[in-house]
């Protein structure tokens, strides 16, 4: 899919996709061979592909050619669902045009275009339109960590929470576990994506400096900047959190197993003595006093059954059970 804005006074203006001779941004989603070629027509330059766009390396990631800086970074989709997707978005910036090129849907994409078409957000450039763009994605990865941050809160509550009437035995640990491993997985991707905003961020600094911006363009970059590395530093915690809940779960697990394992041991400490006076009297010798006592089938099952609550009065007055 091919969009086009135009500038309309201080804000933005769809328009005919097939007019890009007047388009300030143009955004390419999962763009076909003709609308790929089509735009690297109008602004002159070679497109990266998919596998490039993939790749790690700092240089294929941020980089000039032929004076046209091209810059990558990890953004969210889906965000909100339980499986959140990362993919990376390049931004191009020939002369003054700006060029996105996408094949996945981050919501600023929606939701920028739209406050920029209603004015809530000034654009006189593209240098302006990409700094709008870049603070939209910036908010809604500040939005994608809290949520993280908030159910990694909610399992929390759930593992410690000591006055639930369910006991600990009746938690789904292994469902906690999964929820724990995809917000762990979530949040490494976030911290992923901050860093690739952190840099990029740096890298364009440069870039708008050479561009002689106006200094409030280049203050808000610098304010875009401070907020990426405070996420960051956060995402750094909220990771944290996830090792230690992580840890703190298993450990809630190894503490129910032994539970159960305790009550399997006092249960055969108490049958033991049982045990052994039922092996004593099942014995076959032709003299054992007992056999001919009118009582002694009650006797041994009394002793039996005193050799059976002793030993668990004892455990209980050791506070062992």
């Amino acid at each position: 899919m091919l969009r086009s804005f135009r500038l309309n006074g201080r804000g933005l203006a769809a328009q005919d996709p097939a007019d890009l001779a007047t388009a300030v941004w143009i955004d390419l989603l999962s763009p076909t061979a003709a609308e790929a070629a089509e735009a690297a027509q109008a602004l002159q330059i070679d497109l990266p592909t998919r596998e490039e766009m993939d790749e790690i390396e700092l240089s294929a990631r941020l980089y000039h050619e032929d004076g046209v800086p091209f810059m990558t970074a990890l953004l969210p989709s889906n965000a909100d669902s339980a499986s959140p997707t990362f993919g990376p978005v390049t931004f191009v910036l020939a002369g003054s045009r700006l060029l996105t090129l996408r094949y996945h849907d981050p919501r600023p994409f929606r939701t920028f275009p739209a406050k920029a078409q209603n004015g809530s957000v000034a654009c006189i450039s593209a240098d302006t339109v990409l700094l709008g763009l870049l603070e939209a994605i910036g908010e809604r990865l500040a939005d994608v960590l809290e949520q993280a941050g908030m159910a990694l809160e909610r399992l929390s509550r759930e593992v410690f929470d000591a006055g639930s009437d369910k006991r600990p035995r009746d938690k789904d640990f292994r469902r906690i576990l999964r929820e724990i491993g995809a917000a762990g997985d979530a949040v490494s991707k976030l911290r992923d994506s901050l860093l690739t905003m952190e840099r990029l961020c740096g890298f364009l600094t440069t870039v708008l400096a050479q561009r002689a911006v106006k200094k409030d363009a280049q203050a808000a970059m610098k304010t875009l900047m401070r907020d990426l590395r405070a996420l960051s530093e956060h995402a750094g915690f909220v990771a944290q959190k996830v090792t230690f809940l992580l840890d703190a779960t298993l450990g809630m697990i190894n503490i129910e197993q032994n539970g159960i394992i305790k009550i399997f041991s006092v249960a055969a400490v108490v049958f033991l003595p049982p045990t052994l006076i039922a092996s004593i009297y099942g014995m076959n010798f032709a003299f054992m006093p007992e056999l001919g006592w009118h009582f002694g089938y009650p006797m041994a099952i009394g002793v039996m059954v005193a050799s059976a609550i002793l030993p668990f009065v004892w455990f209980k007055w050791k506070g062992w059970l």
